[in-house]
């Protein structure tokens, strides 16, 4: 029995400062799985510890008086963090009308709280929404549909243009809507038909996206993926970017070819696509979904290669660019392509003059987010890109926009680039389609192909953008 006391309070000593820990950084995106009954428990376990050290008398001594004080910890952290984020959501939400709607429109963000969310929208803080699986999970998608409709007539009330709406839905492993919508093969799967198949049947999974999407109010896809297939295989701790499974092929006319179509369907259904994840992904092996990555690639060979498929579509669509996390190192080696000037202003609009939407990945990823998040979401909006996403956790917006609000406060923000940004995302195809009222859903049916069928339902596997 003393052998297991001892064991019980080693346990204790260990687990002490662990909790504290989680405790103190409760708001990090690496601590979702914690928000709400997870945070509780956390504070109901230290004070019912705190109770029983002190009822076997563990205060009389120092030692015991030590461990008693670092469970006691806990609960005070927590309360400091929410404190702290509290004050920070404050901060956002008491920002003036002139500073929301000039810094509004360039935020999207993703949400679980309809009636937070719909406050966001109605003071012109955010531009845009990005709906996933947890939207619909537990009620009908005719629930999100009836929500969305309500999010673009606060917007209306307040006298704001519309918001962008975008979703997930590539095909294949990442279908964030599917079920209930129609799950579609990868685009992948077409890579080894004739050319006139390809498009034929890349266009049709684009009719189905895109009828599905519009139907529900979404007016913009976080798709198709243009990165070159990796020729070799990838890290083993790739748990989430997983581009082998997701690029299209290793050739870029091939991958030219099906995205074009893909899009066509998608842009003739009414719904806007999102190039991604330029510079490219598919030659790095670091996950920037956790880690800062570098593409050492000489630029010469990344234009007839890599980027030809980029260049390809933009030239013939109305497509959103999406830029990753990627260092672009022959370039600017000193900071991620998603906020850099020399990518997105020196190559994406100058050199390709490129006018359309340019949007960062999330913003919620270890490349960014575990670096300076303020000074990047400034360079972000300095470089010339439109639309900066908090996607995978909401509650970061709250962070993000009060890095730009300070930054616009203490004038470190280019006026210019703010009007030009300001003047792309009024004319860009969101924008447009978003006026138009979604329609009820019709999930569409297809006949089988020789891609391994017709589009099935089932679950995605990645929380990958």
């Amino acid at each position: 029995m003393q052998l297991l006391r001892r064991i019980g309070l080693v346990l204790l000593w260990l687990a002490a400062p662990l909790v504290a820990f989680a405790a103190l950084n409760k708001n990090d995106p690496y601590l979702l799985v914690l928000r709400g009954a997870g945070n509780i428990a956390l504070v109901v376990a230290s004070l019912l510890i705190v109770a029983v050290l002190l009822w076997r008398g563990h205060w009389r001594s120092i030692a015991g008086k030590l461990l008693v004080v670092l469970w006691c910890s806990p609960p005070v952290l927590m309360s400091a963090a929410h404190l702290k984020f509290e004050l920070r959501k404050h901060g956002v939400l008491a920002a003036g009308a002139a500073e929301a709607r000039q810094l509004g429109p360039h935020f999207m963000v993703g949400y679980s709280s309809f009636s937070e969310v719909a406050r966001l929208a109605g003071q012109g803080l955010i531009g845009g929404v990005y709906v996933t699986r947890h939207n619909i999970r537990g009620r009908g998608i005719e629930a999100l549909r009836a929500e969305l409709a309500a999010l673009q007539d606060v917007r209306r009330a307040a006298g704001l243009p519309p918001l962008v709406v975008a979703a997930d839905q590539e095909g294949g492993i990442v279908g964030h809507l599917a079920p209930p919508l129609t799950k579609v093969p990868a685009l992948a799967t077409l890579a080894g038909l004739a050319p006139d198949e390809q498009q034929a049947k890349a266009e049709e999974f684009g009719r189905i996206h895109g009828s599905e999407l519009a139907a529900l109010g979404v007016n913009l896809n976080l798709a198709p993926v243009l990165d070159l297939k990796p020729p070799q295989r990838r890290n083993r701790l790739d748990f989430h970017t997983l581009i082998g499974q997701r690029a299209i092929a290793t050739d870029p006319i091939v991958v030219s070819t099906i995205a074009s179509a893909y899009v066509r369907g998608l842009e003739e259904s009414g719904v806007g696509a999102t190039l991604k994840h330029f510079p490219g992904i598919g030659r790095v092996r670091t996950d920037t979904h956790h880690f800062s990555a570098s593409l050492d690639t000489p630029v010469k060979e990344l234009e007839v290669s890599d980027w030809l498929p980029f260049r390809e579509v933009l030239s013939h669509s109305r497509s959103a660019l999406m830029v990753g996390h990627v260092t672009l190192t022959a370039v600017d080696p000193d900071r991620a392509a998603s906020h850099s000037k020399r990518v997105v202003d020196g190559i994406i609009r100058d050199k390709w003059g490129y006018q359309g939407m340019v949007m960062t990945d999330d913003l919620v990823m270890g490349a960014i987010y575990q670096n300076d998040v303020c000074k990047a979401v400034v360079e972000a909006l300095n470089a010339g890109v439109d639309m900066l996403l908090v996607a995978y956790d909401g509650a970061q917006f709250y962070r993000v926009f009060a890095c730009a609000l300070e930054g616009s406060r203490q004038g470190k923000l280019d006026a210019a680039m703010l009007r030009a940004s300001e003047t792309r995302l009024a004319r860009s195809f969101p924008i447009e389609q978003a006026r138009a009222a979604p329609s009820p859903i019709q999930l569409v049916e297809t006949s089988p192909s020789r891609t391994g069928g017709s589009p099935v339902r089932g679950e995605t596997r990645t929380r990958s953008r």
